[in-house]
């Protein structure tokens, strides 16, 4: 079956956080609020079976596909992976997107490159070649004590508050990276706001129609030329989503700039990714360990990839930290704090 991760939720009041199931009907809304039904598999008791496990909202599920799954969308049975290419052939495509990711994150910065979404599973390094290169940007501004030109957007955002962001950055050379904001995606007054950013035409007339005290107070007129540039980081695959209404929007963003997908879709991918980020030097680094260590930790997580509560950069840095400081029982203590419990 699909497999979800439970980020943050309960079931019967007993906290659930960062814990793997297999889905058995997609996210839905009850009288009693949002929840997702999963097999229990004798984690809530032997005596359960199927449960319903309560969340805040859709982003504290991760969806292994990348996609939300919705209550009326079929839960597909996992796609068996068929290897057509090498270990090596993998890492050279796997680094062959990254650098593409930042040449054109370089481009962004000058205005070259207008919009772009790069989509790919959390944990991989998505915005940390990202926002390197915005910091490097924004060197300048820094020294000269003036306004960044640019910023990185995490988290929720409302639709009041996307607006005052692209009009602070709506002058030519200004760029913003919205990182984890998926919930602009599930808001259509958000989204309209990102599609008219991102549009393809001559001029990106943005407006907000609505009567706003806060616009007011800040002087921020109901309507502008966005002339800077976007880019969007997602976990969701855009050609991989269910549920059609919210996919025709996500055609609509698509179609307006330049989607990067960095094909990481498989648990070998996010492997090769990881001995990929060590081969070249920048995983382990000022942690003081030696190759034979690193390799160590690399073996371990690919023995243990399926027990793991995530497979990612931060995972290994984790057991990395662990090898170090406990040369002798590192193993032990990755199974107690960094797998899933049994």
């Amino acid at each position: 079956m699909t497999t979800v991760t439970i980020k943050s939720g309960s079931y019967r009041n007993k906290p659930v956080a960062n814990v793997s199931f297999a889905l058995v009907k997609g996210f839905q809304t009850g009288a009693k609020g949002n929840f997702v039904t999963v097999k229990s598999d004798g984690y809530f008791g032997p005596e359960f079976d199927e449960v319903r496990i309560k969340v805040d909202s859709i982003e504290d599920i991760e969806f292994a596909a990348g996609a939300p799954v919705l209550a009326n969308d079929t839960v597909e049975q996992p796609h068996v992976e068929v290897v057509h290419e090498s270990d090596e052939q993998a890492i050279e495509r796997i680094r062959t997107r990254f650098q593409i990711l930042d040449e054109m994150t370089k481009a962004a910065t000058t205005g070259d490159i207008r919009a772009m979404i790069v989509s790919g599973p959390p944990g991989v390094g998505k915005s940390y070649g990202v926002e390197k290169i915005v910091e490097q940007a924004c060197l300048f501004d820094k020294l000269s004590g003036k306004r960044l030109r640019a910023e990185v957007v995490k988290g929720s955002a409302t639709p009041i508050g996307l607006y005052q962001t692209l009009y602070k950055y709506s002058d030519k050379n200004c760029m913003l990276v919205f990182d984890d904001c998926d919930s602009i995606l599930v808001d259509d007054v958000a989204l309209n706001l990102l599609k008219g950013a991102l549009d393809s035409g001559s001029k990106r007339k943005i407006s907000w129609l609505s009567e706003s005290s806060s616009l007011r107070r800040e002087g921020i007129p109901d309507s502008f030329n966005f002339n800077g540039s976007i880019i969007f980081i997602t976990n969701l695959k855009f050609d991989k989503m269910k549920s059609q209404k919210l996919k025709d929007h996500l055609d609509a963003l698509q179609s307006r700039c330049h989607y990067l997908d960095l094909t990481l879709d498989t648990m070998r991918d996010k492997i090769l990714r990881i001995k990929q980020i060590a081969a070249d030097g920048a995983l382990f680094e000022n942690m003081d360990l030696d190759k034979e260590a690193e390799t160590e930790v690399i073996e371990f997580m690919e023995e243990h990839k399926n027990s793991l509560r995530e497979v990612s950069l931060r995972m290994a840095i984790k057991i990395g930290q662990l090898r170090k400081s406990f040369a002798l029982r590192w193993k032990d203590m990755a199974r107690i704090t960094c797998m899933k419990s049994a």
